[in-house]
């Protein structure tokens, strides 16, 4: 059985990930790419306590958008800020420090 180094829990009772989520400040705001084409950028999201490569999947799939991570941001094609600060809360991110911007 492996145990967590942070919270010396085993890896399946783990917190870490999910206390981490509740302190994180997150912007999403938009870009505006060549061709005038929008980008929702999600910044601030750390990648050593949140797995950053499947959140970035699931809201490509929830959007059904294309998407990339570039130094350490989730960018998805398309305007989707207030649908994703929606999602974000759902999956345990706290409501208060995600900010949107335009």
């Amino acid at each position: 059985m492996e145990i967590c180094n942070k919270c010396g829990l085993p890896k399946d009772l783990c917190i870490c990930e999910d206390l981490s989520k509740e302190t994180q400040k997150i912007r999403v705001y938009t870009n505006t790419r060549r061709f005038k084409k929008l980008t929702t950028v999600i910044d601030g999201i750390d990648p050593k306590n949140v797995n950053i490569k499947e959140l970035s999947q699931k809201l490509k799939t929830k959007f059904a958008c294309g998407g990339t991570i570039k130094d350490g941001r989730i960018e998805l094609q398309g305007d989707h800020r207030e649908e994703v600060k929606k999602l974000l809360v759902s999956y345990g991110f706290s409501k208060d420090l995600i900010e949107l911007k335009s």
